[in-house]
């Protein structure tokens, strides 16, 4: 019997530690599949921090480099300086690239560092117990705003991918998102054009993909899903910010 449907080498087989209804499963499987599909799994380093990404090297099925809170993109940048031929991605969540890690990953998109990067934007902070994130919606209650973020208190809710994409360095910059069947094909083709750019030497490229956390959202899974098409798709819309390399074709043209 022709085999239909098979885990990807590019995680191994070990169950995650994610709460029922999180995305990060199906993001861990598409960038996986991405590297396997384009034959890096074994020249492969992956970068994640501290957050919910924080146990990746047990799931990704490549060499994993741990890094302090929001340091990824600059631990990244040290192992493909060093190791330009090995293929070199950061797995972050929005607690840690978007706040204290913002800097790093400003600077590396601005030196356009040659490396691929998954944001998964959860708008909270998953793994220390849902407190208010810069990501979080206005209105959104967490821990520590249980009546809603409040813009005139707490600021809005930054757009990570409208901001890198205002970068020269940064060659491509898109935002996905994992709430449905279209929108994971999406996602994964965007990832992989991601890992392609690292992989042609054209500098720095991230993909922002829209998550669920059902458990500090405080909805049953089926209905986080909802949520946040009705909820985060608004806000942040889906698309691609910035593609360099399409900019480049059409200057030669």
């Amino acid at each position: 019997m022709a085999v239909v449907f098979e885990r990807t080498k590019g995680l191994t087989p070990i169950s995650t530690h994610y709460c029922p209804g999180c995305t990060h499963g199906i993001i861990h499987r598409l960038t996986a599949e991405a590297m396997e599909e384009l034959g890096v799994l074994d020249q492969a380093i992956g970068v994640a921090p501290v957050g919910c990404s924080v146990l990746a090297y047990k799931y990704f099925n490549c060499d994993m480099h741990e890094a302090a809170h929001g340091r990824a993109p600059a631990v990244a940048t040290g192992i493909k300086r060093v190791l330009p031929d090995k293929f070199v991605f950061t797995y972050q969540g929005d607690g840690d690239l978007a706040s204290i890690g913002t800097a790093e990953i400003v600077h590396a998109a601005h030196r356009s560092e040659n490396i691929s990067v998954v944001f998964v934007n959860n708008a909270i902070y998953g793994m220390t117990g849902g407190q208010m994130a810069p990501t979080t919606l206005a209105g959104q209650r967490t821990t520590t705003s249980p009546l809603g973020r409040d813009p005139a208190h707490a600021g809005y809710p930054i757009r990570i991918s409208e901001m890198l994409a205002t970068i020269p360095g940064a060659t491509f910059i898109e935002r996905v998102a994992v709430d449905s069947p279209a929108n994971v094909r999406k996602a994964k083709r965007a990832i992989k054009r991601a890992f392609e750019i690292q992989l042609e030497g054209k500098g720095f490229s991230l993909v922002e993909v829209l998550s669920t956390c059902p458990t500090n959202w405080g909805i049953e899974p089926p209905n986080a899903l909802k949520w946040l098409k009705e909820n985060m798709i608004p806000y942040y819309p889906l698309g691609n910010f910035r593609d360099a390399t399409k900019e480049e074709v059409s200057d030669g043209q």
